[in-house]
């Protein structure tokens, strides 16, 4: 059996996936399997891998016919003999300690199930800049308490960098088809049957940035399939941990702000009001809800049973509003994960 099995979907990858591959034949973890499930390509992926197969052994082909990054996952899940599972893309790159590294970091950390690591951005920092500070977001969520504040906001992990124990695939399931990011929903899933997550604190992963991701080119990815799918495991919490006779508002009253917190109302959660700095809204009504400023929120006692402070979901999505949010709500006393969430 094998220490580690890396799963990595293949789809029409003929010119990076021997560079993806060669970095896993580099690790210094050498007691690895490499499934690479080719996911029905038309290119010369196919002939790639079976070449460089044929010269290691411990690299396995499977051949499936086109599915989908969520066929193609789970085929690779289901042939995995080892307990331990690697996730691998075929157009990045693992560094040289990345296996050995998340393997002893799980080993010396039983009570956590993924794994993940500090990633390099692999494309223009300047050419795609809003993808640049979205890895530098990623690296930021090291601890499983920041992973778990920050979850509702973005995936807290870049995906094919993460490793995590086979076991809790066969004890919740693996991933899921659906009109959602099957990562993300993955890491939501789980986090809501607490499991721990957190990263080796080192980078050993590099995540390219091609024009072909998916995340650029399929709508599963677009920024409302996030809301839609992180409203439904939001509105699970809320039910599970909030007292149901506290308020909740929403920080944010402009149309898009409103519109992704109406995903909420599709599971039961109902705004008692929203923030909003713009005076030009605050002490109106939108949609029957109304709109207050940041200086009439109460000040918390302290108490997660306090039922007269509001919780507060930070939904506004412009750059820098986020820390700004944050920023203001402790300073009126307000605890990240007691009294508010971030979730955009």
């Amino acid at each position: 059996m094998p220490l580690v099995s890396v799963v990595m979907p293949v789809h029409n990858a003929a010119a990076t996936v021997a560079r993806a591959v060669a970095s896993i034949q580099g690790q210094t973890l050498t007691d690895w399997e490499l499934l690479a499930v080719d996911d029905g390509s038309t290119d010369a992926s196919q002939e790639i891998l079976f070449a460089l197969a044929a010269s290691d052994p411990r690299i396995r082909v499977l051949n499936i016919a086109r599915s989908g990054i969520v066929g193609a996952l789970n085929a690779g899940l289901t042939a995995a003999a080892s307990p331990l599972v690697a996730r691998m893309d075929a157009d990045d790159e693992s560094h040289a300690a990345r296996l050995m590294e998340q393997m002893k970091f799980l080993k010396d950390n039983p009570d956590l199930g993924v794994a993940g690591c500090l990633v390099e951005f692999g494309g223009d920092r300047r050419a795609s800049a809003g993808y640049a500070l979205h890895v530098d977001w990623v690296n930021s969520l090291v601890t499983p308490e920041q992973i778990m504040l920050n979850r509702f906001v973005e995936a807290p992990f870049a995906h094919p960098s993460a490793m995590f124990r086979r076991g809790l695939v066969e004890e919740h399931g693996g991933y899921r088809d659906g009109d959602f990011p099957e990562d993300y929903e993955l890491w939501l899933r789980w986090l809501d049957l607490d499991v721990r997550m957190a990263k080796v604190p080192l980078p050993l992963f590099t995540w390219h940035d091609p024009p072909g991701r998916l995340s650029r080119t399929d709508a599963r990815y677009d920024p409302e399939a996030f809301f839609r799918l992180k409203a439904r495991w939001l509105a699970e919490w809320l039910k599970r941990e909030l007292n149901p006779a506290r308020p909740v508002f929403v920080w944010g009253a402009g149309r898009p702000t409103r519109q992704r917190a109406t995903h909420l109302a599709a599971h039961g959660v109902t705004l008692a009001g929203y923030i909003d700095v713009d005076a030009k809204k605050t002490g109106k009504q939108v949609g029957g809800v109304p709109v207050i400023a940041p200086a009439a929120l109460p000040v918390p006692s302290g108490a997660a049973t306090d039922v007269s402070a509001p919780f507060v979901l930070g939904y506004v999505a412009s750059r820098g509003a986020r820390d700004l949010i944050r920023a203001e709500l402790q300073r009126r006393g307000y605890a990240e994960g007691r009294d508010f969430l971030m979730c955009a």
